[in-house]
């Protein structure tokens, strides 16, 4: 655990120049890092400034030991995001980051903070069926990295190369275990909309898996799929990016940056 961390370190964006009226905070999934984000400014209207968020053990916090359990993950990001609250956001997140994105969410309404614009939940089953998740993060190694090629997310010269592969394996499983011991306390609905994106050939997060995220907002829900599989958000990132783009033009946040 990284308890003590500043909080400067988990975001490393720059000021807008004034265009941007509304933050989307973006959490990665297990075993990735804030480059998976790399690009989105281009493809979101003007209005929308990209904040990955820095988890530790990856990037420029390669040093840092990563989480294994995911509230005390949340709630020290969620801290970190106050400060930067201060114009509408949204929050996006991919599969292990779409569980997060909604703890972080739930703690920042705990501590009275703004609620999101909107929630996007990609590649990843509603937080309430997490309990019933295969556990992997303690597979032996080469039963561990049959399961990662099954999930078609982790580069081919990473797995077919075992200094790398000893390199990453400590975080991918860390990560794995955080997202795999994960339980959903129960908690009123959020208040704000939810999207759900998914692979039409994930084999991991069905249509059915993704759907039950309605029973997570008391406002509008709507799910979208896009052919691919569990890492989608590469191959049709530009739909993807699209869709993001009229849900929070939806929002109204949009209009805001004129006044």
């Amino acid at each position: 655990m990284s308890a003590g961390t500043p909080p400067n370190t988990w975001l490393r964006f720059q000021p807008s120049d004034g265009r941007a009226s509304l933050r989307l905070f973006c959490f990665p999934y297990a075993g990735g890092s804030a480059t998976a984000f790399h690009g989105w400014k281009r493809g979101l209207p003007e209005w929308v400034e990209v904040c990955p968020v820095h988890l530790p053990g990856r990037g420029p916090r390669a040093s840092e030991s990563p989480y294994t359990e995911l509230l005390p993950l949340a709630e020290a990001a969620a801290d970190a995001l106050a400060p930067h609250l201060d114009k509408p956001y949204a929050l996006f997140g991919h599969s292990m980051g779409a569980t997060i994105a909604f703890e972080v969410a739930r703690r920042l309404r705990r501590s009275g903070a703004a609620a999101p614009a909107h929630l996007f939940a990609s590649a990843c089953r509603a937080p309430q069926l997490n309990e019933f998740r295969a556990r992997t993060f303690d597979m032996p190694h080469g039963e561990l990295i049959r399961a990662l090629r099954r999930l078609n997310g982790t580069p081919q010269a990473v797995l077919e190369s075992d200094e790398m592969m000893q390199f990453f394996a400590p975080l991918i499983r860390a990560d794995l275990q955080l997202i795999q011991t994960y339980v959903c306390r129960p908690e009123p609905p959020l208040g704000c909309p939810v999207t759900a994106f998914g692979g039409l050939q994930d084999p991991e997060e069905t249509p059915e898996r993704l759907a039950a995220w309605r029973e997570q907002t008391a406002a509008a829900f709507e799910m979208v799929m896009y052919e691919g599989g569990h890492f989608f958000i590469h191959a049709r990132s530009s739909l993807l990016l699209e869709s993001i783009g009229r849900c929070l033009a939806r929002a109204g946040v949009a209009e805001q940056r004129m006044l």
